[in-house]
Formats: C-alpha cells, structure tokens, sequence
C-alpha cells in the first residue's frame, strides 16, 4: 500500500507528526512495534509523573500536623498501589493516542519498521511505500560496560517505574532529570538514596544556585550525595548486594545497596532501522538532518531524539510539526532551539529556559540579573512552600535573555517566561504586566522589578 507520509514510532515526535500531516490532508501511516505513544507516554513522562504525584501526596499527609491537621493510623507508602495506578494513568494517556489516531484517520501498523530503499519501508516483512518517510524512533536508557543493567539488581527507569517493593536503599548513578526525579520519589518514601554524579554537582545543565537548592533538598530527605565522583565498576554479588565501586574527593571506596539505578543519559534507537541499507549518514550516534529535519537521502526524514539536540519530548513534537509543515510546503519557521523550556518534577520542582549565567559568560554576552526569593512571596508563605527562587537575566536591551525557577509549581509558571524571551519582551514590559496576587507566578514580575531597582517585597 503507498501513502503520502509514513511516520516510524508513535512518541510525542512520531504521533503528533502523524496527526499534523492527516491535518494537512495526507494520506498518513503510523508505524509502532509496542504501545502508541511511545516510552513518553508509556514508560517516561506521564507515568514518571505519576509516581511523583503520589510520592507527593504522601510527603503532605506525613507534614499535615504543619497545616493544623492531624491524622490518625499510620501514613505509609503502598508502593504495588502507587506503581498500578501510575500503569493506569499510561495506558489511559496510550488509550487516548489511539483514538485520536482513528480520529484523524491514520493507520496505526504495528510492527518494527526498516528502511530498504528509497520510499520503502518493511514492517515484519510487508513492504510499505511512501513519497515521504519519516523516521521517530526514539532512544533508550544508555547501558555501560562497567554497569551492565539486568532489570532486578541493577535497573534502568523503566524498572524504576514498576518496582513492586521498596528496597532499603538504592545508589542512583547519574543526576540528570531521570535520575533526579526517581532519586527524589525513592527518598521522599523512605529509601535510603545515593546519588553519585561524575560532575562537580548535581543537575549540571541546571543553573548554578538551582543545583545548590536541590542538593540541600536532597540532604534534607536523608539522602547521600556524591559529586566529582566516577564509578569504575557495579557489580552484584551471589546474596544479591549491588556493590558500586567508585572514585571521588575521598579517593576509593566501595557502596553497598540493594539496587543501582542507572541513570546515564540515553542511547538514539537508530541499530536495524535499515540506515546502512539506504545510506542515511549518522555521526556521534545520530541522523544527521538539516533545519527541515530532511537526511541527504530524498524523502528520508528524522526528528527527537535520533536526531542532535534536546532529548525532551516538547522538542521532537516541535521538530515533527516543523517537518510535517516544510513537506507540505508550508514554509515553517525553523525550532528556535534558545528557547527550549526545561522541567523537572521534584520538591521544589525546577525549570528553565534559555541561557544560563555560565553560557553567557562563556559567550561574552553582557548580562545583569533579576532575582525574586520565595522566602518574600505571601503565596509561598501561606502554603508553606518558600524554598527556592526566580532568576530572570536580562541582556544589555534588557530583553530576556534566561529563567531559572527552583520552587512550588515552577513548571506551570514556566510558560511565561517561555513566551517573553520567544516575543523578545524588555524588563520593563513583564515588571509592567499586571500579575494576580497572590500567586507563586507574581515573583516574575517581582524579579523583573528587582532587575529595574523597583522591587517593591525586597
């Protein structure tokens, strides 16, 4: 059968392609091996968040006597109940793609996808034709010579997210979102937590004061963390032991625990996909694509993560969009990838966009800064959430140049500041926008102001 566009893998790049080019009147053809939506939906994003939410919700029943409100029993994490309905809220997430899928009228194939020629696709041995091929495979968890993953002792996040007992302790190894946000949900229930980072600090993409936040959060929750620190080898032994070997500022040394969590970054899914066959070039382990996201090979196209930049979900529904609409001829403005926004999903919860401090500095580009602390928002002091702050920071016009959020629901406030450096809005224009009080979201302002030397709570 031939279509206009085949899209292969149904994650936020894959499935929003899918739809955006049946929007455009495509004849379109999704192609998945496992569940539609992707490790996102399935193994990532939705149910990551989840598990949070109810890690969450028992950090605030355990802190009710704050609030004036007591509790009678005891207040304990049933962590079989926690993981099904983080499996529930997933399938329904997949549920949901798959319906809008026949909404749209494309076809969902299921099956593994190979390139084998121009404008050919097999899928388990069936030979699919399309004008256009559009390849959103997508990645998995990088696994190590030194720390091979057997998903009981030393597991990946997808194991992480469906463990059916709390160990007693856990070494999570890497401190990117992944393995911060699971580091956070395993301490917050009890389990004694290390996080080795190979860096100086943890959350080293973050902004520097943001990562110093989140260490002293992490240490508030009792657990360990171990920056500047390699590990030379993970292994397991007979009784079960995960023993981690490592190197750092107190020289050599070896921790034990019940489970390693691997959390080192992902590896592009680009092995079998026919890539060779074609001749479709791949550097540094991903598809090299141009600003249209179209490979040197006609009708040949990738996007997300087998392609560089961000490994963010947003990013390769962006990238997808951008690729749909330049085969329609639309004549898409290419990503802007300055203005990617970045969330993670702790207590406080951490968010940014844009440059930050270091890379301007690094650029030579001058800048001044505008910071608002929750300590002086009456919202944050009402809801007892008054860790963490807003750096806004300003270029030489005083436009927006980065924000760096570590706070209460700093992911939902995120959208503004996303929206003022994209629009290219001064200082004055956001201190100036008249923000409802009281709210957390009121402290951008407040920095803005703070930038202007007209902060009225500082």
């Amino acid at each position: 059968m031939k279509y206009d566009i085949i899209v292969v893998g149904s994650g936020p790049g894959g499935y929003v392609s899918a739809i955006r080019a049946a929007q455009l009147g495509k004849k379109v053809a999704l192609v998945e091996r496992a569940e539609p939506g992707g490790v996102c939906l399935n193994w990532g994003c939705i149910p990551t968040k989840a598990l949070l939410t109810s890690a969450q919700v028992y950090a605030d029943c355990s802190a009710a006597a704050r609030y004036g409100i007591e509790l009678s029993g005891e207040i304990r994490p049933d962590l079989e109940k926690i993981v099904a309905r983080s499996r529930e809220v997933a399938q329904t997430m997949s549920k949901g793609i798959r319906f809008l899928l026949d909404k749209n009228g494309i076809e969902l194939i299921q099956g593994f996808g190979r390139l084998t020629s121009r404008g050919h696709l097999d899928v388990d041995g069936v030979d699919y034709e399309a004008e256009h091929i559009i390849l959103a495979t997508g990645a998995r968890p990088r696994e190590m010579p030194f720390m091979r993953i057997d998903g009981e002792h030393v597991i990946s996040s997808k194991q992480a997210l469906t463990l059916m007992k709390l160990p007693q302790s856990m070494i999570v190894i890497g401190s990117g979102a992944i393995g911060i946000e699971f580091a956070w949900f395993y301490a917050t229930l009890g389990v004694k937590v290390t996080v080795v980072e190979y860096l100086p600090r943890i959350l080293p993409l973050e902004d520097d004061e943001v990562s110093k936040v989140m260490e002293r959060t992490f240490r508030k929750l009792r657990a360990t963390v171990l920056t500047s620190t390699t590990v030379k080898q993970v292994e397991v032994s007979p009784d079960g032991v995960c023993r981690v070997e490592i190197e750092g500022k107190k020289g050599k040394e070896t921790l034990a625990a019940d489970q390693v969590l691997a959390a080192i970054g992902i590896q592009a899914n680009i092995e079998g996909i026919g890539l060779e066959e074609v001749g479709v070039e791949v550097e540094r382990g991903k598809i090299k694509v141009d600003e249209y996201y179209r490979t040197h090979i006609p009708g040949i196209y990738a996007i997300g993560d087998i392609v560089p930049g961000p490994a963010l979900a947003h990013v390769a529904s962006a990238e997808g969009i951008c690729c749909v609409e330049h085969i329609c001829g639309l004549n898409p403005q290419p990503v802007d990838y300055t203005t990617i926004p970045s969330c993670i999903f702790t207590t406080p919860e951490v968010a940014s966009v844009g440059a930050t401090e270091q890379q301007l500095q690094e650029q030579g580009i001058e800048y001044k800064v505008g910071r608002f602390p929750f300590t002086a928002s009456g919202k944050a002091t009402a809801t007892g959430d008054r860790d963490g702050f807003i750096k806004l920071l300003f270029g030489a016009d005083e436009r927006l140049l980065g924000a760096h959020m570590v706070g209460a629901h700093v992911t939902e406030m995120l959208g503004e500041a996303t929206v003022a450096k994209t629009l290219g809005a001064t200082a004055h224009r956001i201190a100036r926008t008249i923000h409802a009080h009281p709210t957390m979201n009121e402290g951008i302002m407040e920095a803005a102001e703070a930038f202007l030397g007209a902060a009225i709570h500082l």
